[in-house]
């Protein structure tokens, strides 16, 4: 039976994707060993993990993740606050499907894509 799940995204420099996701997003590092080329970090219930891709070109990255909130207007407002890249679809809005959503780019252009239900 299927129980969780961990997104794995690719990411070109370890510091810099470390240093986005806990200093801009609130999440923690959770690897026990740092091994090169992989990192494991969690916010709340949820893990995401990262390997190495050094020559990824972030405008040709196509990585993604849905992450489901409870509380969609304050993470918003810190991403605005923070002066997270926002694409231009990815101002929050009340989508057709019953979510209120927003999205945001990190270092390597993974789009995070934060959902609430209606």
């Amino acid at each position: 039976m299927l129980n969780t799940i961990h997104p794995k995204l690719p990411m070109r420099d370890k510091t810099a994707t470390r240093a986005f996701y806990i200093g801009q997003l609130g999440f923690r590092d959770i690897g026990e060993i740092d091994y090169p080329g992989y990192l494991m970090l969690e916010k709340d219930h949820i893990q995401v993990h990262f390997f190495e891709f050094k020559t990824l070109d972030p405008l040709q990255n196509y990585g993604q993740v849905y992450i489901r909130t409870n509380d969609i207007d304050t993470l918003y407002q810190q991403a605005i606050d923070r002066r997270l890249m926002l694409p231009a679809a990815g101002y929050i809005e009340n989508k057709p499907w019953g979510q209120r959503e927003f999205s945001l780019l990190d270092p390597d252009h993974n789009l995070l894509t934060f959902g609430q239900a209606l």
